[in-house]
């Protein structure tokens, strides 16, 4: 369950800290509350609330993924996953047994079409697999560099793409 807040306020008292989160969710909050029991104890994990990426830029994407296979000759779908690869900050690596590591790709595909997973180096019977996430859990700078990505790959074949102020309009408009 997720709950925006935008204020914390600490409070000290002889039985430790507490934390007080401000949020104008108020059926949510009152529900998490019902359902947490006296006596019990909880994890709560709370990160900075990130944008989404819009529509329009997933939707322009895929356009230009489609001319540039079109141009290229190229499957829309390698394309992708090209793009996937080349935008940083969107994989992690993982070490695990070799006799694993092709149930582990297999999974780790699974997810999607951009979810990648190659196996780099083998040693001591444990391999090296760099795992790429897809596009659907990119967040704001992750989609900008994609659509920056697959922009300059267009450019470089001739396509013409949106001016560069309306492409900055689009990937400034994420859906709340």
């Amino acid at each position: 369950m997720e709950i925006d807040f935008d204020g914390c306020h600490p409070l000290i008292d002889d039985r430790g800290f507490w934390l007080c989160l401000h949020t104008d969710q108020d059926r949510l909050a009152k529900k998490v509350c019902d359902l947490i029991e006296n006596g019990k104890t909880y994890t709560a994990k709370i990160s900075k609330k990130r944008k989404k990426r819009s529509l329009d830029s997933n939707a322009y994407f895929w356009t230009l993924c489609d001319k540039l296979a079109e141009k290229t000759g190229i499957s829309k779908s390698e394309i992708y996953r090209q793009e996937i690869q080349d935008i940083g900050g969107n994989c992690e690596m993982v070490t695990i047994k070799k006799e694993e590591s092709e149930k582990f790709c297999h999974l780790w595909e699974s997810r999607g079409l951009g979810w990648i997973a190659k196996p780099l180096s083998e040693s001591y019977g444990l391999i090296n697999i760099i795992a790429y996430q897809g596009s659907s859990t990119y967040d704001t700078a992750q989609m900008s560099r994609l659509i920056d990505t697959i922009v300059q790959d267009c450019k470089a074949q001739g396509i013409e793409t949106l001016p560069p102020d309306k492409l900055e309009d689009m990937k400034a408009r994420w859906n709340p």
